[in-house]
């Protein structure tokens, strides 16, 4: 047993002195703890649970034009992700949803790391999303259309393994003639997709910016969405009466428009100016509406790296939200969504996905930025 000694316990429940043991990859005990096998002294530190990002794509790596990876082979992508999966786990992010890759990529980099085969984050991941033909991210999708189709496409992923099935509800801001903010996937093609998933008990993502698409989503039961750039207030009542979660993706649109001159497609970037002028107000409308929020960040899109994934806490604080509100948003809720009731918390009986950091997260979100230790289900990895 492995005893964290003297440090500030600080996550969604609060913030309370206590000491952590951990044994067999599980938190055994908080607060008055006997003496272990081995103990660690963080004394004036706080231990705050590993993060979780809900939306990442392991097989990308920021480069400026993403569809530039068309040309990369299979073993490209598999070597990107290794990266990306230790970049992540090393800046104290224990959990990530892969929301679209080639083939099996991302289910398969999942398996690795819980069979111990590569360092990193638990992965949950969707295969490929699902897509028009011609939609929003075609060339790593699987291609679908008419409700019969999109249903067999859904079905091919939870075939595959997926722990959630991703969708395009609407266009997106990376892809060369897709309308942002457009409807893509019908409302009865999102049906069709919510239905089969639903049949296993898996969870629903849909990729929607503009309203119309978002409310289709919605409409049709799916569990998150993606981005939501263009909601507004009847769009926001609408996820808090459905129970459907929103994971903006600030880190997304903030590192295309903080980068005008650095390659990226000039296509996007008009876009991507165009989403900005209305994506603050969607923290806005969400926080009125009581819209549950995860944090993600389109890790791997444009400027987007991993190992800067807590950098969206930041974020998230600079468009409304109290760090408090931020850390359970990259913890608890996160986990919720995943699907994971032993995930976001440092308690007895969860996993042992811990952070160490200097500063209190619950009053700086930048003390995420560098961790002092990190440990992923019970292991030292940092």
């Amino acid at each position: 047993m492995h005893v964290l000694r003297n440090g500030t316990v600080v996550d969604a429940d609060g913030v309370r002195e206590a000491d952590v043991a951990i044994e067999d990859g599980e938190i055994v005990a908080v607060g008055d703890v006997g003496r272990g096998d081995t103990e660690t002294d963080l004394s004036g530190q706080f231990v705050a649970p590993g993060l979780v990002d809900s939306h990442v794509h392991l097989m990308m790596d920021g480069r400026p034009d993403v569809a530039t990876a068309q040309q990369e082979s299979s073993y490209d992508r598999s070597y990107i992700a290794a990266g990306n999966l230790r970049a992540a786990v090393e800046a104290g992010v224990t959990t990530v949803r892969d929301l679209g890759a080639p083939g099996s990529l991302a289910i398969d980099a999942g398996r690795a790391v819980a069979e111990d085969r590569l360092i990193g984050p638990r992965v949950l991941a969707a295969g490929q999303n699902v897509v028009m033909t011609g939609g929003h991210g075609h060339w790593f999708g699987r291609e679908a259309d008419g409700p019969d189709e999109v249903r067999k496409a859904a079905r091919e992923q939870l075939k595959r393994g997926a722990d959630v099935v991703k969708c395009m509800a609407t266009g997106g801001v990376l892809t060369e003639g897709a309308r942002t903010g457009a409807p893509e996937l019908t409302p009865e093609e999102l049906a069709a997709l919510v239905d089969a998933a639903g049949a296993k008990g898996v969870p629903t993502a849909a990729h929607a910016h503009g309203k119309e698409g978002l409310l289709n989503a919605v409409d049709a039961g799916i569990t998150s969405i993606e981005h939501g750039t263009f909601m507004d207030r009847e769009a926001a009542a609408a996820m808090a009466d459905a129970g459907t979660y929103w994971v903006p993706t600030a880190s997304a649109l903030e590192n295309i428009v903080d980068n005008p001159d650095a390659g990226i497609p000039e296509s996007a970037m008009t876009k991507a100016l165009e989403a900005a002028d209305a994506f603050a107000s969607s923290f806005d409308h969400a926080a009125e509406e009581g819209v549950r929020v995860a944090m993600g960040t389109d890790a791997g899109t444009p400027f987007n790296h991993f190992e800067d994934i807590p950098d969206e806490l930041a974020y998230m604080v600079d468009y409304g939200m109290t760090p408090a509100e931020a850390l359970e948003a990259a913890t608890v809720t996160g986990a919720q969504l995943c699907g994971l009731d032993d995930v976001g918390l440092v308690a007895e009986g969860y996993r042992a996905d811990l952070v160490v950091l200097d500063d209190n997260p619950a009053e700086d979100a930048d003390a995420w930025g560098d961790p002092v230790a990190v440990f992923a289900d019970g292991e030292h990895v940092v």
